[in-house]
């Protein structure tokens, strides 16, 4: 048993021997078969690489264009802190991209009406990157109508004046108890607050004619509790996912009532589908490229060995042995391209994401054993025809003479 250990063992060494000194002996070929291999290695891994990470890079993309999931308060139910949370919870962060709860509230400057919206402005940031910001974000904003009409610049001031209930056109104070609203009434007559105007948002929307501020204190101004009339969610999901999260709201929450932003999260599908096909295509091509690129390179390489095939063959060596160490070239050469390409496509791959997307992708460990055997596959099915032509090799006819 020992010695057809050994045996095999010296068996193993010889073919490997054999099959690595023919590839040294054609330096050339082998580097062209490499080069070949591992060029089609890099794109396939980068595009798969790509294609896996295009979904979450185009959602962000996407999400710059504003939210795509609001959430409004159903019937005579409000959006307190705990419902805030909750939402928050039953989504999760890691699907949030920012969520930003809004109260709207009619206040007095100079004695003509505006509305404030109080919010989470962190949170507006994440979710309305695409607004333009003279200044910079802070706790106070003030929209390019309001800034225009008021005369207001970065770092000016003004006083906003509560307004009661019977004046206002508050969505929130409809749904209040008559005690509520007198309450707020009494607090309504007595807030003031000087803010400072931290920067002038346009939009070329609505959001002009609004005055943002941090949604505490609106809140601490007008003497109430934390009280919601719409939540904008940017989430990470598609069209599918959006509809599924929505159900899943309205059934674990009914006192919300989500409404997805079909127009957003449609293109955003249209958009991405069309882009996973135009890789999938690509790929299909490259991998074709490739089994040519390997077959005409086998072929060579056996039209240039017919002697020396011819002469193994003459010599008692089988077809089966003389098709085998071809084979182990091929395979060889496989195992060597499709190694440098799962290295130089992920290079590649994090070229493309930072040039279009502007983020960088993660690398991807299994992508290495996947691609290497892919490529020892495509290598193999392309040597077979050329491999196959040894047994049309007949000593005789091709040492003639010798």
């Amino acid at each position: 048993m020992v010695n057809n250990h050994t045996r095999h063992g010296s068996r193993k060494r010889m073919y490997l021997k054999m099959v690595s000194g023919s590839l040294i002996r054609r330096a050339s070929r082998l580097i062209i078969a490499v080069l070949a291999i591992a060029i089609g290695a890099t794109i396939l891994s980068g595009l798969v690489t790509i294609y896996y990470d295009i979904p979450e890079q185009l959602g962000r993309e996407f999400r710059s264009y504003g939210a795509n999931l609001i959430v409004l308060p159903r019937g005579e139910a409000k959006i307190t802190r705990e419902t805030l949370d909750a939402l928050r919870k039953l989504i999760g962060d890691e699907k949030i991209v920012g969520m930003a709860p809004y109260r709207y509230q009619t206040v007095k400057i100079n004695e003509q009406p505006y509305i404030i919206a109080g919010t989470d402005l962190s949170q507006a940031e994440k979710n309305s990157p695409f607004w333009y910001i003279e200044g910079a974000w802070g706790d106070s904003l003030v929209g390019h109508e309001i800034a225009e009409t008021l005369n207001l610049h970065i770092g000016d001031s003004f006083m906003v004046q509560g307004v009661k209930y019977g004046q206002q056109a508050e969505a929130s104070a409809q749904n209040l108890s008559a005690e509520e609203n007198q309450k707020r009434d009494l607090a309504a007559q007595n807030f003031h607050k000087n803010l400072s105007v931290k920067g002038i948002v346009s939009t070329g929307g609505a959001e002009e004619g609004f005055i943002f501020a941090d949604i505490d204190m609106l809140d601490e101004l007008i003497g109430d509790s934390f009280r919601a009339d719409v939540i904008e969610c940017s989430v990470i999901a598609d069209a599918v996912e959006l509809e599924n999260l929505s159900a899943k709201i309205e059934r674990e929450l009914p006192d919300l009532q989500p409404r997805a932003v079909r127009r957003l999260t449609q293109s955003q599908d249209i958009v991405l589908g069309k882009l996973q096909a135009l890789v999938l295509l690509v790929t299909v091509v490259v991998l074709i490229i490739t089994m040519i690129s390997v077959y005409t390179t086998m072929m060579a390489m056996v039209a240039e060995r017919r002697r020396e095939i011819a002469l193994k063959k003459a010599l008692g060596a089988e077809n089966k042995l003389v098709m085998s160490e071809l084979l182990g070239e091929g395979v060889l050469l496989g195992m060597i391209g499709g190694a440098l390409g799962v290295f130089l496509g992920f290079e590649f791959a994090q070229r493309v994401s930072l040039n279009v997307f502007g983020r960088a992708i993660n690398f991807q460990p299994a992508l290495i054993p996947i691609t290497i055997a892919v490529f020892i596959a495509i290598t193999v099915a392309a040597s077979i025809i050329p491999v196959r032509k040894v047994m049309d090799i007949h000593p005789a006819i091709v040492l003639k003479g010798e």
